[in-house]
């Protein structure tokens, strides 16, 4: 008779260890309704500490119009077409912007991660280019690119390059060294090691750079519509100024904010979805 079956038929059977009872799906609703509250004081108290100072003048109404006047605002840019316009434009150059720097930054990630020789050629020349703002490279760029399209998807794409190129380089860096030697007892081959241990392992820090790599897209758009742009959300914010018309102004951000939000919590919930497999506490 084996060890493993002497144990199991000596050692005295040990009574069940009750289950941790799941909580009940209404009583995750509420917990998460709860949560989501926890949110809401912040922002309720700017808006009346607003309107408070736009009812009782602390502030002119030139510099700072009320939250009615801003609502109006938006309606009208929203009846008008602008608003749709100038957010889907803004959208656009987004999408291929990050698109671009997204595949880049995987794929100088990968490379800087699973080969030494090119970590140690490209690795110190990327961390100084890292650390030039996407903005920094605007004037040198206006000079070779101009001021249309590309200039906007070139910025935007090295924008969000950057944290996926580390975030990947630093996640295939990080992978335990336990799981690759099992996977090598097991006689995994190199494509099945890096599909079925390195990849999965790395994913979540990859995600990350991912999330902050659409963050820094989103910014940096903002920034160049601001300084070379003649369309987009970050136009209308520079038409309104100029006009002296900081309902427009403010109607423009609290857009670009909440796309901002939006695009983040899209993330998130697809992370969630994707990262299934973690068992919290490992």
């Amino acid at each position: 008779m084996s060890a493993y079956s002497s144990v199991l038929t000596l050692d005295p059977v040990l009574p069940t260890q009750a289950a941790t009872p799941t909580p009940r799906p209404r009583r995750r609703l509420w917990s998460a309704l709860g949560r989501a509250l926890l949110a809401w004081p912040f922002p309720l108290a700017v808006l009346l500490l607003w309107q408070l100072a736009a009812t009782y003048e602390w502030v002119p109404s030139q510099i700072l119009p009320s939250p009615a006047t801003v609502a109006g605002t938006f309606a009208d840019l929203w009846r008008s077409g602008e608003l749709q316009d100038n957010t889907a434009i803004s959208l656009w150059r987004v999408l291929w912007g990050f698109s671009a720097g997204a595949t880049l930054g995987f794929v100088l990630g990968v490379a800087m991660g699973l080969s030494p020789l090119t970590k140690d050629y490209l690795y110190p020349t990327f961390k100084t280019f890292a650390q030039v703002p996407a903005l920094g490279w605007l004037p040198l760029l206006m000079m070779l690119v101009g001021i249309d399209e590309a200039l906007k998807i070139i910025l935007i794409a090295k924008a969000s390059l950057v944290p996926i190129a580390l975030n990947t380089y630093k996640g295939l860096q990080n992978v335990p060294t336990t799981q690759i030697e099992l996977a090598r007892v097991y006689r995994f081959s190199r494509w099945q090691l890096l599909r079925h241990v390195v990849l999965p392992s790395a994913f979540p820090p990859i995600w990350n750079g991912v999330r902050y790599g659409l963050t820094h897209a989103w910014l940096a758009l903002v920034g160049v519509e601001l300084l070379a742009s003649s369309e987009g959300l970050g136009f209308l914010i520079v038409y309104g100024r100029q006009l002296y018309q900081l309902d427009v102004v403010l109607a423009a951000v609290v857009v670009v904010g909440a796309i901002g939000w939006a695009l983040d919590r899209v993330l998130a919930v697809i992370e969630k979805r994707l990262l299934r497999w973690r068992v919290e506490g490992f």
